[in-house]
């Protein structure tokens, strides 16, 4: 095998399709764009809609970004603890997903500061907001970060 024997294997490669280049080709006269109208006299863009308000203006605008990486966590508050937790009870995610407080995990539970908390309880959760963590403290309770 020489270098000028190389050639591309059997049906690897078409042949450029040349329009507009007389009626023996098979693409003369109307050159594969139908007949009369816009589209076979001028190029105009494939999502152009005739004048209608384009599909991209119709649409409402989202603002802002939003992280691949972001952590989104489930939210459980002060007041649902006092609700569903007896004095001395340990308080996970996984207690708290039994109890039906929550459906979904998603990455994790986090717990924040709205309603009080009377009793003391060991609450582990992968996120505390830092008053949450003092309510439970002052309660005589313990908030361990997963």
């Amino acid at each position: 095998m020489k270098l000028n024997e190389l050639q591309p294997s059997e049906g690897s490669t078409k042949r450029r399709r040349r329009v507009a280049r007389g009626i023996g080709s098979g693409l003369g006269k109307t050159a594969g764009r139908g007949t009369k109208g816009q589209k076979a006299r001028r190029q105009i863009p494939a999502w152009f809609e005739g004048g209608q308000t384009p599909i991209h203006r119709r649409l409402p605008v989202k603002k802002g970004f939003r992280s691949v990486n972001r952590v989104e966590y489930a939210i459980i508050n002060m007041d649902d603890l006092e609700k569903h937790f007896d004095k001395g009870a340990e308080v996970t995610p996984e207690a708290v997903v039994a109890k039906g407080i929550v459906s979904d995990l998603q990455d994790g539970l986090k717990v924040l500061a709205f309603g009080d908390l009377t009793k003391k309880l060991t609450v582990k959760a992968n996120a505390f907001s830092k008053s949450a963590q003092a309510k439970i403290e002052k309660a005589g309770g313990q908030a361990v970060t997963l």
